[in-house]
């Protein structure tokens, strides 16, 4: 038991109730009853009424399958007149293979067989993983613990279990009398091999049952044709694509974007979460291409290097999920030698410049998200009332946006608390009334806020809320005084693209400290401008005439 209990305290198990789930288990299965007198099993060769039951007895099969190949010459069922006969195989000679024990007197397996099964044995063990159902916790993998711990050296103990639910498909049971059933061929024939891989890999992780969609097979049969005809026309010479320096705003956060979605992606990888896989090394990578695209005005606007690079990069990161699809890609449209299954993964290569960028990137979308919903609400006409007629609004021809480069006052000091209180992906706890204690002992906290004490309570709480969720959710840098980037910087290089895409003539970028500040359009509140949230002024065009 205490060498069990060691095994599984140095093996990676991917989740902590799998953890669990084996130390409960080591708990009661000491008291197993591992004999029985008839079904399945091994007779004991001292007492041929009794016999071990299969789940204690065959659970160290994989130190067999090391060297299987040697005994049955490449015969998986061992057919043939081999070289070596199955009485010569005793225990002693296992015990030799695999215990590393001294070669018995008379042996007649032959030397050289002898030594090339003790290679291959020692090199492929110990096995680094075994992938099984949950359901097998409690008996099958457990004594597979146990008799590895018992039986080898230590350096041949288990490495790692992968332990997975059950499949469902569509949120049901499959059931051949309810018809919700589908073979492995039925599935491939339907929805073609990749596509079906995909539809697994976002089934799910963990101990939960597994969910196996059709609507996510039969839409992924049309994203990889769709994205496989894109990668053809932008691979094509005449695509047109800009070549030289690939140094605008949009290249460098693309950049970032491809050199970060694989580092996440491979971690994801090394966890076995085929779901994050999924998300980061197809869906998001995708929607940074997309967005990059939006960026450059089209696809003849986006750089040759960056799309060879996203293709290279996606094509390997879905290689063990969509191999056909990525050999097709690697082979004929990249044109690189040597199948897709023997290249290495890309190595990522992330500096904090580009998590900075990615954030820039981010920013630069939810502006112009919310300029887009606040142009959407300047030029809604009010409702009249009864019987009058409706007021026409004038159209929004301009924007400039007020940017401030730090939080100052009351909002400097609840993020100074916050920070000085987080560590560890967590705030301790009471921090809510450490930021008030803060906040009532510092006169100047009231004095920064329009409207005074009284207003300072209504605002506080809902600021401290939301820096915590972020904190969390996005790191500790977001309760920093300023942003990781150049904010003023990022909308001015952007200015024609946010213009172009809200659809104005003109829109310009500012600081809230700027002498053209002070001309700020009516109704302007520069003064409620906080980093990453500028304040926006609009300029209008003459409104239509009246109905």
């Amino acid at each position: 038991l205490a060498k069990a209990r060691e095994c599984l305290g140095g093996m990676e198990l991917y989740s902590p109730e799998n953890l669990r789930q084996f130390n409960i288990t080591l708990g009661w299965l000491r008291q197993w009853a591992l004999s029985r007198s008839f079904g399945l099993g091994t007779r004991l060769p001292w007492d041929k009424e009794f016999l071990v039951e299969s789940l204690s007895d065959s659970t160290i099969y994989m130190a067999y399958y090391t060297i299987a190949h040697v005994l049955q010459e490449g015969d998986i069922f061992g057919r043939g007149d081999h070289l070596v006969k199955a009485e010569a195989v005793t225990d002693a000679v296992f015990d030799h293979i695999f215990l590393d024990k001294p070669c018995p007197e008379g042996c007649q397996v032959p030397a050289d067989k002898l030594e090339l099964m003790r290679r291959e044995f020692n090199f492929w063990y110990p096995f680094d993983l075994r992938v099984s159902g949950f359901d097998l916790i409690q008996n099958h993998l457990t004594f597979t613990v146990y008799n590895h711990t018992a039986i080898f050296k230590k350096e041949h103990w288990p490495r790692a279990f992968r332990c997975n639910g059950h499949l469902l498909l569509n949120k049901e049971k499959m059931s051949k009398s309810t018809g919700n059933f589908k073979t492995l061929k039925q599935a491939i024939e339907e929805y073609s091999a990749d596509a079906m891989r995909i539809a697994l890999a976002d089934a799910g992780d963990g101990l939960d049952e597994a969910n196996f969609v059709e609507e996510t097979a039969n839409a992924s049969i049309l994203r990889l044709t769709k994205e496989l005809a894109w990668i053809e026309e932008q691979l094509a010479p005449a695509a047109g694509l800009r070549t030289g320096p690939a140094d605008t705003f949009g290249d460098r956060v693309f950049a970032a974007e491809i050199e970060l979605l694989l580092q996440t992606t491979l971690g994801h990888y090394d966890a076995l979460n085929f779901r994050e896989v999924l998300k980061f090394g197809w869906y998001d990578l995708q929607t940074a291409r997309d967005n990059y695209r939006l960026v450059c005005g089209g696809d003849k606007g986006m750089h040759a290097a960056l799309v060879q690079r996203f293709v290279e990069v996606q094509c390997l990161l879905m290689g063990p999920i969509t191999p056909h699809t990525s050999e097709h890609i690697w082979c004929n449209l990249l044109k690189k030698e040597g199948p897709v299954v023997r290249a290495l993964m890309p190595t990522p290569t992330v500096t904090s410049e580009h998590a900075n960028l990615q954030m820039a990137g981010r920013y630069l979308q939810d502006t112009i998200t919310d300029l887009r919903k606040l142009v959407a609400r300047v030029e809604t006409p009010k409702k009249p009332r009864k019987g009058e007629p409706v007021v026409p609004v004038a159209k929004v021809a301009g924007a400039t946006a007020y940017v401030k480069e730090t939080f100052t006052g009351w909002h400097r000091l609840c993020l100074a608390v916050l920070a000085a209180n987080f560590s560890g992906g967590a705030f301790v706890e009471g921090v809510d009334r450490l930021v008030l204690d803060a906040l009532a002992k510092d006169p100047e906290a009231a004095a920064s806020c329009e409207g005074g004490e009284k207003m300072l309570k209504k605002l506080a709480m809902p600021f401290v809320q939301f820096k915590k969720a972020e904190a969390i959710n996005v790191g500790p840098h977001v309760l920093q005084e300023r942003l990781p980037f150049d904010e003023l910087a990022v909308l001015s290089e952007n200015a024609e693209f946010v213009a172009k895409s809200l659809n104005l003539q003109s829109f310009t970028a500012c600081l809230t400290t700027a002498p053209e500040a002070a001309n700020a359009p009516e109704g302007t509140k520069v003064a409620d401008a906080l980093p990453g949230k500028p304040a926006i002024g609009f300029t209008s065009a003459p409104p239509p005439p009246a109905q």
